[in-house]
């Protein structure tokens, strides 16, 4: 999809930005991603006096742009000033972090009151009457409040904001050009905290810190000495702004990106300052502004401030894009920070999946593998990490060892959209599911991807997974991504696709009923369909040699009327009529392309009214989502993705695209695992001694 047309007059620019300082030129991750976004847009950073054609570039209005301004003064040039866009990354950009979007204002800065900026221009003078524009904003205020969003993102969303009903005084760090540019003093804030305690009394007030000030960065207008720990506190914890914003009965704000945040949530907050986002009707405002004299919507104000003025960039994909792919990268990001910010201590990881399980779980602190569980368990409770182990190797020793020790215990397992080529063939997956109630295949117990599908898909969830549908389904893709012989010509007839899996697999001890082997199964659907064209495909671990599962060939002549041996399953599925199974993944590749699914087992799939149930459901599969729902669930929500080419956590729709291109190929494996490969398939009946 492409990227909106990001504001006015600077966005038609081509050419060099002639730059003169570190922060665009400097060595550092966050230096080299602004040089790429601004070249992207077609603004090339380069040193030197500008030529004609050039325009000048500077950060902001800090002190160091007063030699851009000058020297764009005396060449007569065109004078662009960058920022951050307003959703930045998972951490405050004096970490280092690179930013997934930038600012571009060729009038001023929009946190700089004194003049107009191209932000200010575009509420004052967009329409906003464009219905896709203005639904597209409801959903991405949706979206950020449901995934717990904001600017900077290292808040713990396990921490509790204080019980409702408090007044929330917003703090912000000394010497932020957002307070001395729009018209903020220290003696305001206090004013502000004075004002909060008149104007609401005997109310609780909260005074929350700046994220920097918590970090230790920069100091914020406010310390210790103005709490009276009675009625009120400074709120120096990492609880999310979100949940903050629930419970205040009123927001008091110089000029915070959390006051934007709060007109969101539905506040009108009280500003003391002139930030963009007042003057529009939706703030009280201690200063009004004389030149905003508009009315504006939530969304008009977010549509503004949030789909049209910044530049998003897709840092995976290496591109410029619209606001909602950046959602989706900041969700995949903030997620791995979320769930690794502790760490992790992993049992019963093969070796050969040890460096793949570090890049995904071991990016903010590094994953330490561990044998002996009582002993991990200790390790993990001393060093405040969770446990983690492969699903197919949970026992009762490392459940009581976790428990014992009072350590959370996820399993770990290969995603639904696996990569290109297969696990028995020891290619590293590109998706992975990290579950810490049970895990898919269980159905004896509940799993994070039963809560998933139960519960009630968040903002915009069907219309991602339905177009995430039409593309995997246009690309043709799969679990593995094999590719596949031709299609042979088939018999007429209503055609069941038989769909063979590795017997020995967890699914099929876990989740199979009375047929538990392939030949079983066939045999039950010829029974039960003796007029049918049975189309019998093998699981690729089984035709590959490497698990077990394969079916004499007399059985196979006797219950099947064509064996589709090295097929996509692609292809196989665009062939039937409908899929029997016991619990494979086909039935519900099948789903997704609306084909009929007998389920003789209950995979993850089965019970949730999409299917026909020959085996009884578990009795919390009471839920009735549609097949979007149930994509979102699966595909997108349960596992985390990573980008085989960035390395970043990435949205499911990236890996999707990999999986597509012809050139995507599995990772290159050494020596040491191309033979342990070759040696699987003799040891294809001792599968536990090499998964």
């Amino acid at each position: 999809m492409p990227p909106d047309t990001p504001g006015p007059d600077v966005r038609k620019s081509t050419g060099t930005l002639r730059v003169f300082s570190a922060g665009f030129l400097g060595p550092s991750r966050r230096a080299a991603r602004i040089r790429r976004i601004l070249t992207l847009a077609g603004l090339t950073p380069r040193p030197g006096w500008p030529r004609e054609g050039d325009a000048v570039g500077v950060w902001g209005r800090t002190p160091i742009a007063r030699r851009g301004e000058w020297v764009a003064r005396r060449a007569g040039a065109p004078l662009l000033r960058v920022e951050d866009a307003f959703l930045r990354s998972v951490r405050p950009g004096r970490s280092g972090e690179p930013a997934l979007g930038l600012i571009v204002d060729g009038r001023g800065m929009h946190y700089d009151a004194d003049g107009p900026s191209d932000l200010e221009t575009l509420l004052a003078t967009h329409p906003f009457d464009d219905a896709p524009l203005i639904a597209r904003a409801h959903e991405g205020i949706a979206r950020l409040i449901a995934a717990d969003l904001s600017k900077y993102n290292t808040h713990d969303p396990d921490l509790d904001a204080p019980a409702p009903g408090y007044v929330l005084v917003v703090d912000q760090v000394r010497g932020d050009l957002a307070v001395s540019r729009g018209g903020g003093t220290s003696a305001g804030f206090r004013a502000m905290l004075h004002a909060a305690q008149e104007e609401n009394p005997g109310a609780r007030i909260i005074i929350r810190a700046h994220p920097e000030a918590r970090h230790g960065h920069r100091p914020g207008h406010f310390g210790p000495e103005d709490a009276d720990g009675v009625r009120v506190t400074l709120d120096n914890s990492p609880v999310s702004p979100w949940r903050l914003l629930e419970g205040a009965v009123a927001v008091y704000t110089h000029s915070s990106q959390l006051g934007f945040e709060a007109i969101l949530a539905g506040h009108r907050p009280r500003v003391f300052g002139q930030p963009f986002y007042a003057g529009w009707g939706l703030t009280a405002d201690e200063h009004p502004h004389p030149r905003r004299t508009r009315r504006l919507s939530r969304a008009q104000l977010f549509a503004g401030a949030m789909l049209l003025y910044p530049i998003w960039y897709d840092p995976c994909r290496d591109r410029l894009c619209r606001f909602e792919d950046t959602l989706a990268q900041l969700e995949a990001e903030v997620r791995a920070f979320r769930e690794d910010r502790h760490g992790h201590i992993a049992l019963g990881m093969r070796l050969w999946k040890r460096a793949q399980l570090q890049r995904f779980f071991g990016r903010e602190r590094p994953l330490r593998f561990a044998r002996e569980p009582a002993r991990a368990a200790a390790r993990a409770r001393r060093t405040g990490r969770a446990l983690m182990v492969w699903a197919g190797k949970e026992t009762p020793e490392i459940m009581a060892a976790a428990t014992g020790a009072g350590v959370a215990l996820a399993r770990v397992e290969d995603g639904f959209l696996r990569s290109r080529g297969l696990g028995a063939q020891l290619v590293p997956a590109w998706s992975l599911v990290r579950d810490d109630l049970g895990i898919y295949y269980d159905p004896t117990r509940e799993s994070r991807l039963e809560r998933l599908i139960a519960a009630p898909p968040p903002p915009g969830a069907e219309a991602r997974a339905q177009a995430l549908i039409d593309g995997l389904i246009a690309q043709r893709l799969s679990k593995y991504n094999t590719g596949g012989a031709m299609l042979p010509s088939l018999p007429e007839g209503r055609r069941i696709l038989v769909p063979g899996q590795v017997e020995d697999d967890a699914s099929i001890r876990l989740g199979a009923g009375s047929v538990r082997r392939n030949r079983d199964l066939l045999a039950r659907v010829r029974d039960e369909n003796p007029e049918a064209v049975i189309l019998y495909k093998p699981h690729p671990d089984v035709e590959a040699g490497l698990r077990l599962g394969e079916i004499p060939a007399a059985e196979l002549d006797a219950h099947a009327d064509m064996v589709l041996r090295g097929i996509d399953p692609a292809t196989a599925l665009d062939a039937a009529d409908e899929v029997w199974t016991i619990t494979s993944l086909l039935g519900f590749e099948a789903l997704l392309r609306g084909k009929p699914v007998t389920c003789l087992g209950t995979p993850f799939y089965a019970g949730w009214g999409l299917t026909r149930d020959l085996a009884p459901a578990p009795a919390r599969r009471s839920a009735r989502p549609g097949r979007a729902a149930l994509a979102h669930a699966t595909l997108i929500a349960y596992p985390r993705y990573l980008d085989p080419r960035s390395g970043l956590p990435c949205p499911a729709e990236v890996i999707a695209e990999r999986l597509a291109r012809p050139d995507a190929q599995p990772t290159r494996r050494g020596p040491l695992l191309r033979l342990l490969a070759r040696l699987q398939g003799l040891l294809a009946g001792h599968a536990r001694l090499w998964r």
